[in-house]
Parts: C-alpha cells; structure tokens; sequence
C-alpha cells in the first residue's frame, strides 16, 4: 500500500526514520532533516499524470465537478506553480524564449517549485480534509527529466526525499495515448494560445521531438509498473466523458469516494 494507508497516525512523518519514509522503491534508507512538520491526516491527494495535450486539464475539471456535486469540499492546483513563487518559476520553465537551461538546472527548478506548493498549498488543503487535485507531481519530474532529459530514476527519487518528505499521493491518474496524438494536440493548443493577447507562452517542452516524448511516456509506463497500487493507467483515447466515467469508478474502488 501507498504511504496514506494508516489514517489514525499523522499524515507522513515528513522527515523522519520511519516505515513511510521508504515506501517508494529506491529511496535511500538513511534518516533526513525534519524540515517539514507533520500534518493530520484528513484529506485525500490525487494526482494527474500524462503527456502534454493528454486531456489532464479537462479531466481535473470534469473530477473537481463531480466531486464538489457530491458535498466534498475539493481544491485544484497544479506543477510547476501552485504558488507565487512557483508560477514565476513555471514561467522560466515553460516559455519557449528560455534558452541554455541545462537538465540539471531544470530538475532544481521544478523542485523548488514543488518544495513551496507543498509548504504553503498541498499539506494546508490536506490537513483541513480537503481532496487535493493536483495537475503534475513529482512523477512529472521522474518522466520528463529523469526521462525525456536521461537524468535517470535517482536524483529525482533523491531529491523528492530530501525536498518533499517523500510525499506519496492517495493516487495518481496516468492518463496515456499514442505519443504522436498528444504532441499534436498540445501543440495545437498553444497555437491557438498564440491567437490570444492574454494567454501565456507555454510552448517550451512542445517544441521536443518524438523520441524526446517517447523517452517520457516510458518512464511513465514504467512508474505505473513498479507502483502498481499508486498509479492507475488509464486509456485516454475515448471521449472526454468515457475517461470521466474510468476516473469516477476508480475513486469509487480506490479511495471510497
């Protein structure tokens, strides 16, 4: 089971030398600095992976709907940003005119976001009993850099440790298609994007090539084989409401919702 499966304890002893603490396949087993203070266990944190143009923005929408329909009190954020501090940072992320950003640097960045967004939204929303939808989570990171980027499965699994406690989600959507069909679409909006004096310029990732999202849709694969109970694969090629249906009856069967 994933780390929130004993509710009558705190949420995660965030830092501490504890059974949650090595819940995920390689982490390191040694004890980090508390940075982080340990919050009730009340709420639920799902999660929302894919590649671009996969159809996770609509299906959160869609989720948050029918949850709220449903008196459950419900907040949506998203990765990079989530904060003030991070949507500066998804800006330098995402824009296409960054230039010269190294892996590395881009790894440190999207960590640095995610340190705050946990700080400051996720473990607040969390310890007030509110679902948390979260739009990307640190398995992005493991996907597109530890992937795409070929930094590998290690400096990721590290550094969530050390800068997020090793915080697991309830459950994690991994919405997959064909490579080709999600590129094509995520490039199709960001032009329409471009038609829009108010929309922003988050077209960087886009201009990859095939084999660079190839590269990303296998690590996914392969997180959603090594985490089974954790993350669910689901078939994102039917309809928008198909896909919502799939999504609504693993709430049912996963969290009881």
């Amino acid at each position: 089971m994933y780390p929130h499966h004993n509710r009558g304890k705190s949420f995660f002893n965030i830092y501490q030398c504890s059974e949650l603490a090595l819940s995920r396949p390689l982490r390191p087993a040694h004890c980090s600095p508390a940075i982080i203070s340990d919050v009730p266990a009340r709420g639920k944190f799902i999660t929302f992976e894919g590649l671009d143009g996969s159809g996770k923005s609509t299906q959160i929408e869609k989720l948050a709907r029918s949850l709220r329909a449903h008196g459950l009190s419900v907040s949506v954020t998203r990765e990079p940003g989530g904060t003030a501090t991070g949507e500066k940072i998804r800006e330098v992320l995402l824009h296409s005119a960054t230039a010269g950003l190294s892996p590395l640097t881009e790894m440190a960045l999207m960590f640095a976001s995610r340190a705050q967004h946990i700080h400051e939204v996720i473990l607040p929303a969390l310890a007030e009993g509110r679902i948390v939808l979260c739009d990307r989570f640190t398995d992005s990171t493991e996907a597109y850099q530890g992937g795409g980027r070929k930094l590998g499965i290690k400096p990721v699994l590290q550094l969530h440790e050390i800068l997020c406690g090793n915080l697991q989600p309830d459950l994690t959507v991994l919405l997959d298609n064909e490579v080709a069909f999600s590129v094509e679409r995520a490039r199709r909006r960001n032009r329409g994007r471009k038609n829009s004096h108010s929309a922003k310029d988050e077209n960087r990732f886009e201009q990859e090539n095939r084999a660079f999202f190839g590269r990303v849709r296998h690590a996914y694969l392969a997180i959603a084989e090594r985490e089974p109970q954790r993350v669910q694969v689901v078939n994102a090629r039917g309809t928008p409401g198909e896909t919502h249906a799939i999504i609504m009856e693993l709430m049912r069967k996963k969290l009881k919702i």
